[in-house]
């Protein structure tokens, strides 16, 4: 929350409400644009702006976990006031809220949600549900402790977790091996974080569209896809350092035919992802349009990431990501565990007529990429941008992790260097290729506070 903002808004606010007296609806329509909480503050310093409050559309309570870790009563008493005062007529566009499961606070903001959902039109509501310790610090038994919570939570409140459109969860266990199946009818979107489960079912959701899963603790598939009609965007995160097994794109998606976006994201540990022939993959990837592949661990060869283009006829944008990212703290302790996986294209002369964009972070001015570009600007007759760039830099595990042995770079740093680089690629190209290939300089990234607890 930006308090300078804030002061200037009731500043403004004071002098639009003394001599102008603007009508509900522009006062409405600036209070809209803060934060809840910002509003809140903007609104108690008249009774003209305090009904405000009891005419928005949107609620959204979202503050940084650390934040949250020390007001999250706050956010459950705020919650509640503005769900109980606001005017029942007033459709909620988007209601948007953030909470730890800790003492009575979430079930305050469960009761206030259930109570809104039975009385009030809501289009979309979203819960973040986090647990006060972060993902590395909990035992086993603060993971099924948090579990009877939530268990408990959503008896306590089923008309707040049946109105639900997006849900959020994390470091949640309900057993040894269990499976957690999940059926929901309004659901579009379900991000899990830290579930050790078995696997995890999605056996009816029928407005599904977007599902995510990191970090998952067992070796078979993550997921199990039901009855799934409209899911198109699909992320997976996973170090998967502690077994040899590997996932087979063509079993995940059985029922999945629909994804246009897929983001597997290997936490720079091992890849574990099997690469499967045209035959098995077409028929589950004949959708796709957008792959983006993260964290590559940089001593493995990316050759491999080439089945996708056999595989996907629709692909038209491909996202490579080479980089030891430090923060993670498998890739830490697991470098000698990393293997290459191999890969031969089923012809030499396959042809791809929709991809358009070749990116790769954590390029090197090494044979290996450059016939991998070579390679693939052959394959895809009409691709237009082959963007290479820089390692990343993560501005928390430079200082950090500072005594890690980091990999020199071979990236190109002189214009002369990569005017070489480029006729290199493109000098075994038999037709002109119209791809421009742009040489990009670094990307800063600076770690969520939950990912590096």
């Amino acid at each position: 929350m930006n308090l300078n903002r804030v002061g200037c808004q009731l500043r403004d606010l004071r002098e639009i409400d003394r001599p102008i007296k603007l009508p509900d609806d522009v006062l409405l329509n600036i209070v809209e644009r803060m934060s809840t909480l910002d509003a809140i503050r903007t609104c108690i310093i008249s009774k003209e702006t305090l009904k405000l409050l009891t005419m928005l559309s949107q609620i959204i309570i979202v503050i940084g976990t650390t934040e949250l870790l020390r007001i999250n009563g706050v956010v459950a008493d705020v919650t509640s006031m503005i769900l109980r005062t606001r005017a029942p007529q007033i459709p909620i566009r988007n209601l948007k809220l953030k909470f730890i499961l800790r003492g009575d606070d979430h079930l305050k903001i469960g009761r206030s949600v259930a109570l809104a959902m039975v009385t009030q039109e809501i289009d979309v509501a979203e819960f973040e549900i986090l647990t006060n310790k972060g993902s590395y610090d909990c035992t086993r038994a603060d993971l099924l402790f948090f579990a009877t919570q939530f268990k408990a939570f959503i008896g306590e409140c089923p008309d707040a977790f049946g109105g639900l459109t997006r849900l959020h969860l994390q470091n949640l266990r309900f057993g040894p091996r269990s499976v957690l199946s999940v059926e929901h009818a309004r659901l579009i979107e379900l991000d899990i974080t830290h579930g050790y489960f078995s696997t995890v079912e999605l056996k009816y959701l029928p407005k599904l569209q977007r599902m995510s899963y990191n970090n998952w603790h067992y070796a078979k598939n993550p997921l199990v896809l039901g009855f799934v009609p409209q899911l198109s965007e699909l992320g997976l995160a996973n170090a998967y350092v502690n077994t040899d097994r590997t996932i087979r794109i063509s079993q995940l998606l059985i029922n999945g035919s629909l994804i246009r976006s897929m983001y597997l994201d290997f936490r720079s540990g091992k890849i574990w992802v099997q690469p499967e022939c045209q035959k098995l993959l077409a028929p589950v990837l004949g959708n796709l349009r957008l792959v983006n592949l993260d964290n590559l661990p940089e001593e493995c060869d990316i050759a491999w990431t080439l089945f996708f283009l056999e595989a996907a006829p629709s692909l038209e944008e491909l996202c490579i990501i080479v980089w030891d990212h430090k923060c993670h703290i498998d890739s830490r302790q697991s470098y000698s565990k990393k293997t290459d996986l191999k890969w031969e294209p089923s012809t030499a002369d396959f042809k791809h007529k929709n991809l358009a964009k070749l990116t790769i972070h954590g390029f090197e001015s090494n044979d290996s990429f450059t016939r991998y570009v070579t390679h693939f600007m052959k394959a895809a007759v009409n691709i237009r941008v082959v963007s290479l760039h820089d390692k990343k830099v993560c501005k928390h595990c430079t200082g950090k992790f500072s005594h890690v042995k980091v990999r020199p770079s071979s990236y190109p740093q002189t214009d002369e260097e990569k005017d070489l680089l480029s006729r290199k690629i493109t000098g075994s190209l038999v037709a002109t290729s119209h791809a421009v290939i742009q040489f990009r300089p670094s990307c800063y990234y600076s770690p969520p506070v939950m990912e590096i607890l």
